[in-house]
């Protein structure tokens, strides 16, 4: 059997729409004769005469009408599978992305980016992973399509990286807490006793590096692997919880937030995806939506007091 000439579908097609020899070859700008020669080709190559004549016009076989929606079908895949990379539209979409973020981000832009996605692309479903470590290497293997976090030195090297938003750490406090009242000077914060968020479990960082050139160290009660585990510990307890102001806002809600009284130095919080998924289309849809959901969701880093 010699190979099938693949041009044949989408003349098929257009026969098959139009019903006509005439108009077919209109509608592909080809002869009435060369349409009739294409027709006989197919023919030919199917065992069936596709298009019979019933009076003055031609007429589907039952074998045409089987594999008529099945050839329309395979010629929009084919143009579509032709089509420059840009031509997405995302209402056709129909895709799962994994996202890897903390539950502070999920949290806080979850919402905003599930209603985004879901107007302009009903059939895109997203699934939230939890970061439990940051490991570059679901990113390589395609388990991870995004992530959102803090670029260190276990990224790999490899890996497409766009700043989101900065972030600065603030206090977090029960209301009614004695730092709720009065000034907050850094002895006052250091005596106090603190929840540390690390996921490795160091009970130091650039906070207490902070304090220590002020010849302070803080009391760390205990040490937790996330964000929203600090804050809630320290809405039930007489502990402070030193978190992201952005990266928080909504797991905060109750509780009395002020400004470190040190300086400690600002996070950038970044997009993260493999490089071979850069020139996707759908994947740059993405990206673009949590980009534009982030700057619309934060103003500038504003004094969190109350």
């Amino acid at each position: 059997m010699t190979d099938p000439d693949f041009n044949l579908l989408a003349t098929l097609d257009v026969l098959l729409s139009e019903g006509s020899v005439a108009a077919a070859a209109r509608r592909l700008q080809l002869s009435p004769s060369a349409m009739s020669r294409a027709l006989a080709r197919l023919r030919e190559t199917m065992g069936d005469p596709l298009l019979v004549r019933a009076g003055r016009n031609l007429v589907p076989t039952p074998r045409a009408l089987e594999i008529r929606e099945q050839v329309r079908l395979l010629v929009r895949d084919v143009e579509s599978v032709l089509r420059p990379a840009g031509g997405l539209d995302p209402g056709l979409l129909v895709r799962t992305f994994s996202l890897r973020t903390s539950d502070g981000f999920v949290e806080n832009f979850g919402p905003a980016l599930l209603a985004r996605v879901g107007a302009e692309a009903p059939g895109v479903r997203l699934r939230f992973v939890p970061k439990v470590t940051k490991d570059s290497g679901p990113l390589r293997d395609g388990t991870i399509d995004l992530e959102t976090g803090v670029i260190g030195e276990s990224t790999a090297p490899e890996l497409r990286v766009q700043a989101l938003f900065r972030d600065r750490f603030i206090a977090a406090v029960r209301m009614g807490h004695p730092l709720s009242r009065g000034e907050i000077t850094p002895e006052r914060y250091a005596a106090a006793g603190h929840i540390c968020v690390s996921r490795r479990g160091n009970a130091r960082g650039p906070i207490d590096e902070a304090l220590q050139a002020l010849g302070l160290e803080r009391k760390v009660v205990t040490i937790v692997g996330g964000f929203a585990t600090a804050l809630a510990l320290a809405r039930a307890s007489g502990l402070v919880a030193s978190v992201p102001e952005r990266h928080t806002g909504n797991l905060r809600d109750g509780l009395f937030c002020f400004p470190l009284p040190v300086t400690a130095p600002q996070i950038t919080v970044s997009l993260i995806w493999h490089p071979r998924l850069d020139a996707d289309p759908a994947h740059r849809w993405l990206r673009s939506c949590v980009r534009e959901v982030c700057a619309a969701a934060l103003g500038p880093v504003g004094d969190p007091q109350g």
